[in-house]
């Protein structure tokens, strides 16, 4: 699975088959189907039974899946499935804190994504990247609220989960993994603010954004691709330093190395995105 293409990431509960081939085939880079959050306690077991049944129906399917959070009783039995299913692609882990809890969780042989959706998650971001077998970490932003009493929407909550987004960025950065995922946005249908959301991560350093309905991922593909004339700069810059050496301009400004390869991711992205 190319990193460069994940921009928007569809949640499924693991509980209908039906939503999870058609999203599938929705315009979403990635599907994850979730044991966790969108099945109740008394349907964990059901939820594994029919995954487990879906992928033996569907066996081209590709699925990422969000197992329960370790220390939970439904926890190993998940990663049990994610280990003898080649399937799925990649396991997310939610409430991560532990490293102790990933590198069990990393047994299953399938790289990992930790949820970063509390204040112990995010003390021990520095420990959690550097875990092996953690490929990329993502944002809880609607848990996190809860986790440290925020009031939503209000200037004083989106600076506070600024403040782990940055932590989320730089400890990515600093530990080699991909750029982090943003948090789903809860409004399915007030498409304006989910763009600015979309926009605002990716202004951070985000790389995509997971998605709790499928109306969501025309606006989250959009925002997190490259603009026509971020892609026509690029070439310039890429076009520019195989005819020169040294630093040169683009348009009056400046370019030297490091311009150079932020021309270069961008095309990547493009180009994985096409």
């Amino acid at each position: 699975m190319n990193p460069h293409a994940l921009r928007s990431l569809l949640f499924v509960p693991a509980t209908r088959p039906d939503r999870i081939a058609k999203a599938l085939a929705s315009p979403a880079d990635a599907v994850i189907v979730d044991l966790e959050d969108a099945v109740a306690d008394s349907d964990k077991a059901n939820a594994r039974d029919t995954l487990e049944a879906f992928l033996a129906d569907n066996p081209q399917a590709m699925l990422m899946v969000r197992v329960n959070a370790p220390g939970t009783p439904h926890h190993e039995l998940d990663l049990a499935i994610c280990a003898r299913q080649a399937a799925i692609t990649h396991v997310i882990v939610p409430k991560a804190e532990s490293c102790q809890a990933l590198e069990k969780a990393a047994a299953c042989g399938k790289p990992l994504w930790p949820l970063i959706e509390t204040a112990q998650g995010l003390l021990a971001l520095p420990g959690l990247a550097g875990v092996a077998g953690v490929e990329r970490l993502s944002f809880g932003a609607l848990d996190m609220i809860t986790e440290l009493g925020l009031t939503p929407e209000t200037p004083g909550a989106r600076q506070m989960l600024d403040q782990g987004r940055y932590q989320l960025v730089v400890h990515s950065r600093a530990a080699g993994l991909a750029a982090p995922i943003e948090s789903p946005h809860p409004a399915i249908d007030d498409t304006d603010a989910l763009a600015q959301t979309a926009v605002h991560a990716k202004e951070m350093g985000f790389a995509g954004m997971l998605c709790i309905h499928p109306r969501q991922l025309p606006a989250v593909n959009h925002a997190f691709s490259p603009s026509e004339a971020d892609v026509a700069w690029a070439r310039q810059v890429v076009d520019g330093a195989s005819h020169q050496a040294g630093a040169f301009s683009v348009e009056g400004q400046m370019v030297d190395a490091p311009v150079i390869r932020r021309a270069q991711g961008i095309l990547a992205k493009h180009e994985a995105g096409e």
